[in-house]
């Protein structure tokens, strides 16, 4: 079936364990993120093979799918209200940061006769979610009321959204939160979780906080790459994962459309450059199955045009010899292609 994501075990595997034992050496734990492939259990299993302690996903619904794995589960994203119920069901522990919600879970463990672990999120900068650091005093005298919550850890997210990168600076704010939490209510924290593949820079040297015990990684398992700064972790592999489409036409055309421009498909209005003549090919995938400008040919001679819905266009103009109709056209993929490709359902997956 095309098209497909190939994907190579062995080079995933090996990933992961690099990542795992580096940060191993600096006293962390590393969760992986499994949201990226879509919860495959397969993949799941051989990151937990290399060394991972456990699954993180943002979506209940992915740790339904790895749900008979024999390790601990954490949801990333704060729970809804909605979902409480399953939420004490299926993951070991939730990130949280509004007490309503910790409330609704206390209700939901104590109707499931068990209790429930939090990682308790403060804000550091980045503006996603979390308590602020000033609101410790307020947040933690609340959860410690309920019976069925126990304090697990605190944790902080860094990256995703405002683009703040994670710092000794602004991680040893955690650490001083954690050690108040520690001192001012008498309680142990387990977990210390400074933030995800962006924090992998900081396991080079003394970089890191000595109380940082734990990191989520997804980006870094997958493309081998700290998302900091994008740099290559040494020893990893950028193409454990491998997109495949077939080409479903191939003819030279003009670089400029004719006639009167309007808006594309997806309501913007395009604009070309001038190339002259083209040797343009299409292969049989879209908009909604990938971010096309986060794919990256392998063979650099081929650049990508853009996409619609189902097709994405490419030109072939300084490779015109070596492509026919049928032949199948390879892809690297940044974080944001591969979230996408591993959604679409009608993307097929090969295991090697």
């Amino acid at each position: 079936m095309y098209p497909k994501v190939v994907i190579d075990q062995k080079k995933l595997y090996d990933n992961a364990k690099i990542i795992v034992d580096k940060a191993a050496v600096k006293g962390i734990r590393v969760h992986v993120v499994t949201k990226v492939h879509s919860a495959d259990i397969k993949l799941a299993q051989v990151c937990l093979d290399a060394g991972a302690c456990g699954v993180a996903d943002s979506r209940i619904q992915n740790l339904e799918k790895l749900k008979t794995l024999d390790c601990e589960k954490i949801l990333l994203r704060l729970p809804m209200l909605s979902e409480v119920d399953e939420v004490v069901t299926l993951a070991d522990i939730s990130f949280n940061s509004e007490l309503c919600t910790i409330k609704a879970l206390d209700e939901a463990a104590k109707r499931a006769n068990k209790k429930h672990r939090i990682v308790i999120m403060f804000d550091l900068g980045d503006l996603r979610e979390g308590f602020l650091p000033e609101e410790v005093d307020e947040v933690i005298p609340e959860i410690l009321k309920y019976q069925h919550i126990v304090i697990e850890g605190i944790g902080v997210n860094l990256t995703c959204y405002g683009g703040v990168i994670p710092t000794y600076d602004n991680l040893s704010e955690l650490q001083r939160l954690a050690n108040h939490i520690e001192e001012k209510y008498d309680i142990k924290l387990n977990i210390v979780s400074g933030g995800n593949s962006s924090s992998l820079y900081l396991l080079d040297g003394d970089k890191i906080p000595t109380r940082i015990n734990n990191l989520r990684v997804g980006e870094g398992v997958v493309l081998g790459r700290e998302a900091a700064y994008g740099e290559q972790v040494h020893g990893t592999f950028d193409d454990a994962f491998i997109l495949e489409a077939q080409i479903i036409e191939y003819k030279t055309k003009t670089s400029l459309p004719k006639g009167i421009i309007g808006m594309d498909a997806f309501g913007n209005k395009p604009v070309f450059e001038d190339k002259g003549l083209m040797k343009r090919g299409i292969v049989a995938i879209g908009r909604q199955d990938v971010d096309h400008g986060a794919l990256i040919p392998m063979d650099t001679r081929i650049n990508i045009i853009g996409a619609s819905s189902d097709h994405m266009i490419l030109d072939f103009t300084d490779a015109q010899n070596d492509y026919k109709v049928g032949d199948i056209v390879r892809f690297k993929m940044e974080y944001g292609a591969m979230l996408k490709l591993f959604t679409s359902e009608y993307i097929g997956r090969e295991y090697i």
